[in-house]
């Protein structure tokens, strides 16, 4: 397979073999120190192996400033100075404390990803956002630094459970409703037995998402703008986390963006038809549309929403499979929208 490369603000973003990708880009007068976590070492040795390696925690509940400190205690330990580059190896938790770790030991090293789950693949090891969790309220403290490189090879996502591997879909999925119709219509068309067996299938749809989001980063790094599209269905994906166990992000995900595009059509902003078309792809990739607990609830976390500004939330809303919109609107507008 060969490696498609994208730039993503300072990053380089390379879908393909791991082995191939990390040859080309893991700086060689660099001593390296791997973050990952125990399963990831289970799964994947040559990845971890050559590496001097620090563990975290598996799960949202690890991933707080406290796991970042003791990366930091780690890796003083390990006589880690400002040319040891870090190399985080895992999912999504893992990635953002390797990377917020890398941000602030010494103020600041050299980092990279290599990302092994699909929901890492194709968003969150992507973009250089590294945060952490605060009270169960998602990535409360975290900062904008980009990686110099993220390596994203799908065959690495053949060791995850269903249930991982599914999240990283309603993830893609999203991407294609924010601006590209292309990739949302090539997941319509496969069942989720083909993305799950076809690698060539699963790299067109990875290198999709990476292309949305990469164009997204490029013209607003720092999510002052346009970037605040790629938050389509978080607001209430994130209360859900907060309020329920019962779901993980992807699965969240699935939900807030059924809602958000329910929401679109009671404005008149999305047809039917396409709302109804969103739904029976997310269901055909086996997402459950109804949330954990009742609206209501979710709708009293929204006021700790970490996008909130002084009252105002930027809602994002879908127009159109590839195109959606921001729309400011105060916490009660948005409630509104799900009475």
């Amino acid at each position: 397979m060969e490696h498609f490369e994208h730039p993503c603000g300072r990053s380089r973003i390379l879908v393909g073999p791991a082995a191939g990708a990390l040859a080309r880009v893991l700086p060689a007068e660099c001593r390296t120190v791997v973050v990952t976590d125990a399963g990831v070492v289970r799964a994947h040795p040559e990845l971890t192996a050559p590496y001097a390696t620090i563990l975290v925690g598996r799960g949202e509940r690890c991933k707080t400033f406290a796991a970042v400190e003791r990366v930091c205690r780690e890796l003083l330990a390990a006589d880690a100075d400002r040319a040891t580059f870090v190399l985080g190896v895992g999912g999504g938790i893992v990635t953002d404390i390797a990377g917020f770790a890398a941000s602030v030991y010494m103020r600041g090293v050299r980092f990279g990803f290599v990302s092994t789950t699909l929901l890492g693949q194709v968003d969150a090891a992507v973009g250089g956002k590294n945060g952490v969790n605060v009270d169960g309220y998602k990535n409360i403290m975290g900062l904008f630094r980009q990686p110099e490189f993220v390596v994203c090879d799908p065959t690495l996502t053949g060791t995850l459970p269903d249930r991982e591997f599914r999240a990283g879909l309603a993830e893609a999925l999203k991407a294609g409703i924010v601006g590209d119709a292309a990739l949302f219509a090539r997941i319509e068309r496969a069942s989720y037995g083909a993305l799950r067996g076809d690698a060539e299938l699963l790299s067109r749809v990875v290198e999709g998402a990476v292309g949305v989001k990469c164009s997204i980063v490029e013209a607003d790094e720092c999510e002052a703008g346009v970037r605040r599209k790629l938050n389509l269905g978080h607001t209430l994906a994130h209360a859900i986390e907060k309020c329920s166990d019962r779901m993980n992000h992807g699965e969240a995900v699935a939900v807030g963006l059924a809602l958000v595009a329910r929401a679109s059509v009671r404005l008149g902003l999305l047809c039917e038809a396409e709302c109804r078309r969103i739904e029976r792809v997310l269901r055909g990739l086996g997402f459950e549309l109804d949330p954990p607990v009742p609206v209501e609830r979710l709708l009293r976390e929204v006021v700790h929403d970490k996008k909130r500004e002084g009252g105002v939330l930027h809602a994002v809303l879908p127009e159109a499979v590839g195109s959606c919109t921001v729309r400011p609107m105060s916490v009660a507008e948005f409630a509104a929208l799900f009475a």
